[in-house]
């Protein structure tokens, strides 16, 4: 029960009925309030107090407020003796409660197995469960170490039962790639030196869990590598589809604080489930992960190009005011002299460089600025961020429902399909999917093949 209370709670909660009143007025001294804070205690949690001073004092004053008893006269009821048993129940009867028996225990345990573990392992949850189930039966629910021992049965049989079944659903193909991979991992990792030279083994357990770092190339192709390396495993796609994804990030956490060695030590289909629980986790998550570091390369790519621009031109930029004043002399004086000399009409009106600036600022605003722009870009993506391109095309599959989008789903099935063809340019055979798949701005640009 909450400690600190308000008095619109107090009174909502703890305010004795008429009916409830009549049960409590053969009753005094100590008894008198000890019955009553009882009696009101197990209306609202459905349970009695597992010692005397879980009680908050506040509605112990409140209580014994309304019974005109001494809320210090609490501390005088006999926690242990005749009267509070006797009390205990009356107070069941009168809300037509029943104590818990051993078969209340395994109904509940099976109760949880079958409606609850499915989608939650927290432990405090399942035991508001377990208390609100109790209530709903109306049996008095054991004591705490009992209801935490009963949780933990249950949670022990539902993962017995969970390990078997999706060790059933493995395939021997799976099976055999997962101990493949963990042996070699157990190599790699007991002896790495011997093994460093030896490319078919590029990748540890730690390295398997670890985060991919800052976005850059390597970064890339190293979560490249670690999901070809889960792909291989043939896990199937559907093995945890109807298992929530808390109850999974619970083996899976399992996984990343275990040792390795402790692993290989569980039971056949502990280890298998644990190892494809993590597995299957981590190929969703390492896909995400290449997105993003898609994403953050990308926004990279145009920030870098745009500051390189921005320092280039700094020096060589002055901004021209009045440039609309300008312009209307320029005007005028072109209409009052059709036939005179760009030098001898118009620089004694605006000078040189005053045109010279504005040509300069011109240069360096929409749409050139934007065009050198793409160049620097296009410079960065060609000379060394290229190559991670057809490397994400190989391991992702993108999709889309949207038919707007359709065009740049075609524009990458087409990249894919030519990029071990070493072509330049892509066959006039082909459908080029312009509209849709290239920008506006970069409509003029050549299109390469990968």
């Amino acid at each position: 029960m909450k400690r600190n209370w308000e008095l619109d709670e107090l009174i909502e909660h703890f305010t004795i009925l008429p009916n409830e009143m009549r049960l409590i007025e053969n009753k005094t001294g100590e008894t008198r309030i000890g019955f009553a804070v009882l009696l009101k205690f197990f209306q609202n949690e459905a349970r009695f107090p597992t010692h005397k001073y879980e009680v908050p004092k506040a509605v112990i004053a409140y209580i014994a407020k309304q019974i005109f008893s001494e809320p210090e006269s609490y501390a005088q009821y006999d926690w242990t003796g005749r009267s509070i048993t006797y009390h205990r129940t009356q107070i069941r009867e009168f809300f037509e409660f029943r104590e818990d028996t051993i078969e209340d225990a395994q109904e509940m345990a099976e109760w949880l197995c079958q409606h609850v573990l499915h989608y939650d392992h927290e432990f405090e949850h399942l035991k508001e469960r377990v208390y609100r189930r109790f209530h709903e039966l109306k049996i008095v629910p054991p004591t705490p170490d009992r209801i935490e021992r009963l949780i933990r049965s249950a949670i022990h049989t539902y993962e017995e039962s969970f390990f078997q079944a999706t060790y059933q659903k493995l395939p021997s193909t799976s099976l055999t790639q997962l101990d493949s991979l963990i042996d070699s991992i157990s190599y790699l990792e007991i002896d790495e030196e011997e093994t460093a030279s030896d490319s078919s083994i590029q990748i540890s357990f730690n390295e398997l869990k670890a985060d991919p770092g800052r976005a850059g190339v390597d970064s890339v192709l190293k979560e490249v590598n670690k999901l070809r390396t889960i792909r291989n495993l043939e896990l199937p796609d559907d093995l945890f589809r109807d298992i929530p994804h808390k109850v999974l990030k619970k083996y899976r956490q399992r996984v990343s604080t275990e040792d390795l060695r402790e692993l290989r030590r569980h039971p056949d289909s502990i280890r298998y489930t644990l190892l494809s629980t993590f597995f299957w986790f981590r190929c969703m998550e390492i896909s995400d992960n290449l997105v993003d570091l898609l994403i953050q390369i990308i926004h990279r790519i145009g920030v870098r190009a745009e500051r390189k621009i921005e320092k280039e031109i700094l020096n060589d930029l002055r901004r021209v005011g009045n440039k609309y004043g300008i312009l209307f002399n320029m005007a005028q004086t072109a209409i009052e002299h059709p036939e005179g000399i760009i030098k001898d009409v118009l620089y004694p009106v605006v000078n040189e460089q005053t045109l010279k600036d504005l040509v300069n600022e011109f240069k360096h605003t929409r749409p050139a600025y934007r065009e050198k722009i793409h160049t620097v870009i296009r410079a960065s993506y060609g000379s060394h961020y290229r190559r991670i391109v057809p490397e994400i095309l190989s391991i992702l599959d993108f999709r889309s429902n949207n038919d707007v989008h359709r065009p740049v789903i075609l524009a990458l099935e087409l990249i894919k399909k030519c990029t071990q063809t070493g072509m330049h340019y892509f066959p006039l055979t082909d459908e080029i999917p312009i509209n849709g798949g290239i920008r506006n701005n970069w409509g003029t640009a050549t299109c390469p093949s990968s």
